[in-house]
């Protein structure tokens, strides 16, 4: 079984960073695709990011290229999602999910965090 656990998010003033943390857990881990997506209230679960962990290839939707970082520690098993630039467009609860065949929609990922909370002050 494999399990995910969420760090890092809060409160933070627009321009400011946030890095959040995905524990990763379980089992054949390296087969895995890790994706961070984002849900604001109201709105549908988006795809923010992805990466392997076994190559650095990493894949980002457009409203945050050039400003979110994503990267992985494999002793760690632990993905993180550097944040920059921050907005209040930012603002959601932050979804850490794996997959085998995962690329941006959340139905391609099998396993999910509990989500974490970032909001983004004006």
């Amino acid at each position: 079984q494999v399990q995910l656990v969420e760090s890092g998010g809060g409160l933070v003033q627009a321009g400011g960073s946030l890095r959040l943390s995905c524990a990763f857990s379980g089992r054949t881990f390296p087969t895995y695709v890790m994706g961070w997506f984002r849900q604001a209230p109201g709105k549908e679960r988006d795809f923010v990011a992805a990466i392997r962990w076994t190559d650095d290839r990493a894949n980002y939707t457009d409203s945050v290229k050039g400003r979110f970082t994503v990267s992985r520690d494999n002793a760690k098993r632990t993905v993180y999602l550097q944040m920059n630039s921050l907005n209040p467009e930012d603002t959601a609860i932050y979804y850490c999910a794996a997959g085998e065949s995962g690329r941006s929609r959340p139905d391609e990922y099998d396993y999910w965090g509990q989500g974490t909370r970032v909001t983004v002050s004006s």
